[in-house]
């Protein structure tokens, strides 16, 4: 590739899902912070796509994706995981019939948690966390924000511990079987990469048994460098990709005022961007 980007961030929120910067204004913050490239991976959509590409400043590679909502049932109960997908066709018919199926979901969800906390007596409604979730996929940060408009928890670290939506108001969604998600990626012109494999501060965590059947399966890589992965598990990380061949990444995982990370916290090489993108044929970087 010619003109070499530096300064590659490969995971990040808008409020087309859960973050608090709209995708305009996500890559004009990407450009700001002096990023090359970014990746916008909205939860199950690409919503955002559109507005992201149309205020992309010059200078910034838009990289479009999605952090795909997935499930290994090799396991009991099965492990909730998330795929980062990249530079697939929106328009394929397979793919986008299961995101919509998600993301409808997640709202079935959203509204029986809101249930279960108003059962409660405590006092949110449904209406107002539609509102924080704008149009966008709705998430449990969108919740959260009505705990903390209503003096519950202070932030959304708090909201998500196990006395509120960490556990006691936390319900099942529907996700899609890990295995088919690589393959609608893949068959829709994309590369996944699998989002903080080891974080274990996350919860339960898979085998490195299935990632090696997801490289098998045409997983492109595996997230490394992320601020939830200590530095055992980043290292683990990065010594996994290497022996199966996979590329390893780097990403702030940037959901705005949601999160303290900010944009860039960590970063991809340049070598793991180019492999990523000559591995794709849907929708190349902008």
């Amino acid at each position: 590739m010619t003109d070499t980007p530096t300064g590659i961030d490969l995971h990040t929120h808008s409020t087309a899902s859960d973050g608090t910067l709209s995708p305009a204004e996500l890559v004009q913050a990407a450009a700001a912070e002096g990023l090359r490239v970014v990746a916008l991976t909205d939860h199950d959509t690409t919503a955002g796509w559109a507005a992201a590409a149309a205020s992309r400043p010059a200078g910034l590679t838009l990289i479009r994706g999605t952090e795909i909502s997935c499930r290994w049932y090799g396991a009991e109960p099965a492990v909730p995981l998330h795929l980062l997908g990249y530079l697939f066709d929106p328009t394929d018919r397979a793919l986008r019939a299961e995101l919509d199926r998600v993301r409808a979901a997640r709202t079935v969800r959203g509204e029986r948690t809101v249930d279960l906390l108003r059962a409660d007596g405590i006092d949110v409604t449904w209406a107002e966390v539609l509102g924080y979730a704008a149009g966008g996929s709705v998430g449990r940060p969108h919740i959260a924000q009505a705990l903390i408009r209503a003096g519950l928890v202070a932030d959304t670290t708090e909201a998500f511990a196990p006395r509120w939506l960490g556990e006691r108001y936390r319900l099942p969604k529907d996700d899609i079987d890990v295995f088919a998600a690589v393959k609608l990626v893949r068959d829709a012109g994309g590369v996944t990469v699998f989002a903080h494999p080891r974080a274990s501060r996350r919860g339960r965590i898979v085998p490195d048994s299935l990632i090696v059947e997801l490289a098998a399966a045409g997983l492109t890589g595996l997230e490394a460098d992320h601020t939830d992965h200590s530095p055992a598990e980043r290292a683990h990380v990065h010594r996994l990709a290497a022996e199966l061949g996979l590329v390893a990444t780097g990403s702030s995982d940037f959901h705005g005022s949601h999160k303290t990370v900010q944009l860039g916290a960590w970063t991809t090489g340049v070598a793991a961007y180019e492999r990523l993108v000559s591995a794709a044929s849907g929708v190349p970087p902008i």
